[in-house]
């Protein structure tokens, strides 16, 4: 029997957050293609602390991109679409958690469709900065990048 979640409750929205974040972020469980000792990144982003959940996701992407100097300027439009993506995420989610006892099921519906927009506009927004970035990496940190990508679920089609 195929379980179903009611429009109306705060945790799909919680779990598609999530998964944006993770998304935006493409962070899999870490694989072997990418070791922080390897990366050759400037000092100023591997020692600022991370200060929000999307700042560590953002480091550890960038470590396990091995983005080097050189790319840097490539590497920060990225981080700043992934941290406006986060943003706009919070803040539907905290408005609709907010109004989750007052929405009616239309109400609920048009929350829910403002949450899968953002989702939408947010990797329209994400793909042309990752691509400059991408386009910049040699060979080896494609493949550790496709291998990142790959082994993401959330990029999978799900099948129900």
């Amino acid at each position: 029997m195929k379980r179903t979640t009611i429009p109306s409750q705060p945790r799909p929205v919680s779990v598609l957050a999530a998964a944006l974040l993770l998304g935006l972020a493409m962070l899999a469980a870490p694989t072997s293609a990418a070791t922080p000792g390897q990366t050759q990144a400037s000092g100023h982003v591997m020692t600022v602390a991370a200060h929000t959940p999307v700042d560590t996701r953002i480091n550890n992407l960038h470590a396990r991109l091995q983005i080097t100097a050189a790319q840097e300027s490539l590497w920060q439009p990225v981080a700043q679409v992934m941290r406006d993506n986060a943003s706009t995420m919070d803040s539907l989610r905290q408005t609709r958690t907010a109004n989750t006892n007052s929405m009616s099921a239309v109400d609920d519906l048009r929350s829910y469709g403002q949450v899968v927009d953002a989702h939408a506009d947010g990797i329209k927004k994400l793909t042309p900065a990752f691509e400059a970035l991408y386009n910049s990496m040699s060979d080896t940190q494609k493949s550790n990048a496709d291998l990142i990508f790959h082994g993401d679920k959330h990029h999978k089609a799900s099948k129900g």
